[in-house]
Parts: structure tokens; C-alpha cells; sequence
């Protein structure tokens, strides 16, 4: 309906240029939105005030000029209004909201999407965790968001790849190894003192516990050397497997697992630094390698080779990405914790300075979690040793509340996540509230077949009968889906996906609580029928990009 209306209001404003009253307009600079008051009509466009410097003319001037040569060949539009400053308001014809219902029964779960394949190629990188230990509820978080996001970009046509980047090499790796050997020594009846940055979570006593079971004492024998770089990989391996289940349990998978690991083979990191430092764009102060990001904006420069020759997180992120766009992708999402947010000038920067412009990259920040047990905090230790995990939120809520009640709020935004309403079968569980509409109107349509009622085709319903208020507002929601779905994608905003439905649940529970459907007048229940099957499609295709099931009885 936009991209109707901003066409009418170009070829409007086309008119009035071609008669000397206006000046041309940029298509991307008309805006149509929904007015916050209904009574403003179905959509208003501020495309006048936009014009008024430019055209040097009174706003409500330029919106008559507009509404006068407005040219509506399909009819659509039922009558505008200019009002206030200069908005132009529009009021849509009820049939052509009503035709809404037949694109929806054609088009099943493809309404709102694009064809596959019809955007960018595009990378997201998510979760990335260092194989170290357990997922914790803010990688959940993290997760759910990466995974929804690339669902939504699918459905809007973009060709997406997912990522989890293995951060298998430095000094985290081989603290790992060294913690297992430590536990391996204690259970080898040695009194040590373990390392104070070890990593201390019962996973790392069954870590040690079954390579003891297999070994024995072996490692007393080994380099140690030698041997935290095995237990390192052995470790690595056993956690990454763990990561790989949860996540899988989670309904989250990933098209490629790469390892940092192969960024190192064949001096890679080295090369690609030797490079940039031949283009200028790192310079050595006589000990160190400087990359300059304050020729980007950054406010320092940033190191890449430390004194000691050892290459910085900074050099493997620069070659990561470097790789990232050597494989064919036009844009790169990474999902970040917020606690990165400082990072983001510098790598910015690198792109920039391997030939990339900025807009390449898209960093999404991804805030802390409260976890809260009716309404009071609970403890972040648990039997890990440092963190409620992901597993153990999964186990306790399972996957749909889990992934909706993550979703509930902007990534960017803390997020206070409470187990007791995630369990709850009531309204005040937001997924159980959305999906408790889809499984009543599946009742419906099984009590419509009962009664000997088949869901009719479109053309044999009478749309007119569709005259409530509510019923109205209904068809309005599920025609905004798409451009619900588009903005979302856009903005990389997913979270606007789980206030949709809960909106258009809301509205639908309203209208279920108010009109009977299936009612005694055969035509009437037939075009209530196509209504409600419609909100059934809507809310299992929005529940999809989700992640999250439709159930058809609760």
C-alpha cells in the first residue's frame, strides 16, 4: 500500500512539475507512514513540508497542488485531506483493504516476502563465542537475534549465509588446555595451586575427569608444552560439540563454522599486514605496528604487532573480514555483545582501508540480560561456576518462550527476562498469548468442518459482509505485514516482528472475545471464515521467521 501511494504522490508531484507549480522530487524523499490517530486517515505523507524550502511556498499550498493532480487510475485511494502544517492524509477504499484477505489465501507463506535470491549476498556472524566454556543466557540472546535476523533476510529476498567464528587461537586456548591439566593433576593426587586465570566451571573437572578415565597420568610424561596444547584441542573440541548441540536444540544452526586458526596458515595475517603496511596504512614506532584508524575516525590508533611480535585481536579481525568479503558477500552483519561497542571505530576503519566503503559493515550490539524468577533477580552463579547457561534457561522454559521472550525488546536495550512468566500458560506470557490466537482460530476452522462447513475461496465470499470496526482494523494489520517484514529488514530491527504480532494478537483476541464467527447466517460466516484463516496465516508465517512454532491445539 505505501509503494502504491508513494507512486501516486510521485506522478502527482511529476504533474505539478511539469506545469511550473513544483519543483521535481527524489522518490526516496516521499514518506508515507500510519498516522498515530486513526482519524487522520490510513496512511499521511509529510512530502509537502519537505518541498516548502525548496519550492519557497506555503506547505498546505504545495499539498493542494499535490491532492489536485493527484491521478489514481486503480482506484484505490477513497479521498485525502489536507491537515495541520501541511500533511497530506489518505483514506483507502474498503474493497481495496478487503483484497488484502485474497493475497494473503494465494500467496500462504510467501505473503510478505520476496523471491529468494533477489538481494545481496549478505553474511551474518552471531554467537562466535570462544570454545572456552557453556553458553550463557547473553550468548542466548545473542543467538536468537542472529538467527531471526538472517530468517528475515531470507524472507526479504537477501542471499544470507550464517557464521559462528571460532576464536581457537591465543592465549584463552591455552589457558583452557593448562586449566584441564591442573584438574588432571589434582585428580593425580597432587596438591596445586590452580591458576588464578583458569577457568574454574565443574565442565572443566568432566573435561579432565574422562581424559583421566582414557590416560591416566600419561600427561606427567609429556612436555607440558606439548601437553596444554593437546588438552587445549581435546578441550576445544569436547566444549564446540557442547556449543553445537545447545545451539542446535535451540533451533539455531550455522552454514559455516570457521576457524581463527586459518587465518595463521601460510603467514596470512602477516601478508595481509605487510600490505596495508606498504599501501601506508600501518606504520611501525621502532617496537610496534600502529594501524592508523584515526584516519577513519577513530580517536587513536590501534595496535597490530605488539613488542614481542605477537599479532593483536585487532590483526585477526582485519583479516577475518578481509576474508570475509574475498568470499562474494556484498554486506557483513556481526552480532556483537554491547560491552564491544568501543571496537566498532576501528573496525570500521579496516574495511575501509582494504578497499570496502563503510556501509559494508552493519554491527548490531546485543545487551545483558536480567534474569529475573518472578520478578526477583537471580543468582548468576550456578552448578558452572560462573554463569546461568543457555542450556539451563532451554530445559527450564524450552525453545519457543525462550526464543519469543529474548526477542521482546530492542537488541540494544537491557532486557529482563523472567523464568516463572516464561512458563506461565496466561496472557501474561507473551508467546503463549500469540500463539494461543493461531491455535483458537484453528479450533474455529475445525468446529467450521464439523458443522459442514469448508473454508471458502475468496471469490465466493461477500467482503462487503466485513463491516465491524474490528474486522476493519484486522485487514489493515495483515496488510501492513509486509511492510512490517521490509522495515524490519532495513533496519536490521527484528525485535519489531514478536510487537506485530503481539498486536495483531491482541486485536484478534479482542474481535474473537466480541463477534461470533461461525454464526447462523451462512454468508456472513463464510467471509469470517477467509478472515480469520488470513490472521492464521499472518501469525504462523510471522511465528516462523521466529523460530517459533504455530501449535494448532493448546
Amino acid at each position: 500500500m505505501k509503494k502504491k501511494l508513494i507512486s501516486l504522490i510521485a506522478r502527482s508531484v511529476g504533474a505539478c512539475a511539469g506545469k511550473g507549480l513544483l519543483p521535481d522530487v527524489d522518490l526516496s524523499r516521499i514518506e508515507v507512514e500510519v498516522p498515530a490517530n486513526p482519524e487522520h486517515g490510513d496512511y499521511a505523507s509529510n512530502i509537502a513540508m519537505v518541498l516548502a524550502s525548496q519550492a519557497r511556498q506555503n506547505p498546505r499550498k504545495i499539498a493542494q497542488a499535490i491532492q489536485e493532480n493527484l491521478d489514481d487510475p486503480e482506484g484505490i485511494v477513497e479521498k485525502t485531506q489536507i491537515a495541520g502544517p501541511g500533511f497530506l492524509n489518505f483514506m483507502l477504499k474498503d474493497d481495496v483493504w478487503r483484497s488484502v484477505l485474497k493475497d494473503i489465501l494465494d500467496q500462504k507463506d510467501r505473503y510478505g516476502c520476496l523471491p529468494a535470491g533477489s538481494g545481496k549476498k549478505v553474511q551474518v556472524e552471531f554467537v562466535s563465542a570462544n570454545p572456552t566454556g557453556p553458553l550463557h543466557i547473553g550468548h542466548a540472546r545473542g543467538a536468537v537475534v542472529g538467527d531471526v535476523l538472517c530468517n528475515l533476510l531470507a524472507a526479504t529476498g537477501q542471499q544470507v549465509s550464517r557464521e559462528y567464528y571460532i576464536n581457537d587461537a591465543g592465549n584463552q586456548m591455552n589457558n583452557l588446555g593448562r586449566s584441564v591439566l591442573y584438574r588432571l593433576r589434582e585428580l593425580a593426587g597432587e596438591a596445586v595451586e590452580f591458576p588464578e586465570n583458569g577457568y574454574r566451571g565443574d565442565y572443566i573437572r568432566e573435561i579432565a575427569g574422562d581424559i583421566f578415565k582414557k590416560e591416566g597420568s600419561r600427561f606427567r610424561d609429556e612436555n607440558e608444552e606439548e601437553t596444554i596444547q593437546r588438552f587445549n584441542e581435546a578441550a576445544g573440541a569436547v566444549i564446540l560439540d557442547g556449543i553445537r548441540k545447545d545451539l542446535r536444540d535451540f533451533g539455531v544452526t550455522f552454514d559455516c563454522y570457521f576457524s581463527e586458526r586459518e587465518l595463521y596458515r601460510e603467514n596470512g595475517v602477516g601478508r595481509l599486514l605487510d600490505e596495508l603496511q606498504k599501501q601506508g596504512f600501518i606504520y611501525s614506532d621502532g617496537e610496534t605496528l600502529w594501524f592508523k584508524t584515526t584516519d577513519y575516525g577513530d580517536d587513536k590508533d590501534r595496535v597490530v604487532i605488539r613488542k614481542n611480535g605477537e599479532p593483536t585481536y585487532f590483526a585477526a579481525d582485519i583479516a577475518y573480514h578481509a576474508n570475509k568479503f574475498s568470499r562474494g558477500f556484498d554486506l557483513l552483519i556481526d552480532i556483537w555483545g554491547a560491552d564491544h561497542h568501543g571496537y566498532i571505530p576501528r573496525l570500521e576503519a579496516a574495511i575501509q582501508a582494504i578497499g570496502r566503503p563503510r556501509e559494508d559493515l552493519k554491527i548490531i550490539l546485543v545487551q545483558l540480560v536480567n534474569l529475573l524468577r518472578a520478578g526477583e533477580p537471580v543468582a548468576m552463579s550456578t552448578r558452572s561456576g560462573e554463569f546461568v547457561t543457555m542450556r539451563e534457561v532451554l530445559d527450564e522454559v524450552g525453545r519457543d518462550a525462550a526464543r519469543y521472550n529474548f526477542l521482546m525488546r530492542r537488541s540494544d536495550s537491557h532486557l529482563d527476562f523472567d523464568l516463572e512468566v516464561a512458563k506461565k500458560q496466561s496472557n501474561e506470557n507473551p508467546v503463549y498469548y500469540v500463539q494461543y490466537a493461531h491455535a483458537r482460530i484453528c479450533s474455529i476452522l475445525r468446529t467450521a468442518q464439523e458443522r459442514g462447513m469448508t473454508l471458502p475461496d475468496f471469490p465466493a465470499i461477500r467482503p462487503s459482509l466485513l463491516a465491524e470496526a474490528e474486522e476493519r482494523t484486522l485487514i489493515k494489520m495483515m496488510a501492513r505485514y509486509p511492510e512490517m517484514l521490509e522495515g524490519a529488514a532495513k533496519t536490521l530491527e527484528v525485535h519489531r516482528i514478536t510487537f506485530y504480532l503481539n498486536e495483531l494478537a491482541a486485536v484478534f483476541h479482542g474481535y474473537y472475545n466480541k463477534y461470533k464467527v461461525v454464526t447462523q447466517d451462512a454468508a456472513l460466516s463464510n467471509a469470517r471464515l477467509v478472515l480469520v484463516a488470513a490472521v492464521r496465516e499472518v501469525l504462523k508465517n510471522a511465528l516462523g521467521i521466529l523460530g517459533v512454532g504455530a501449535p494448532e491445539k493448546m
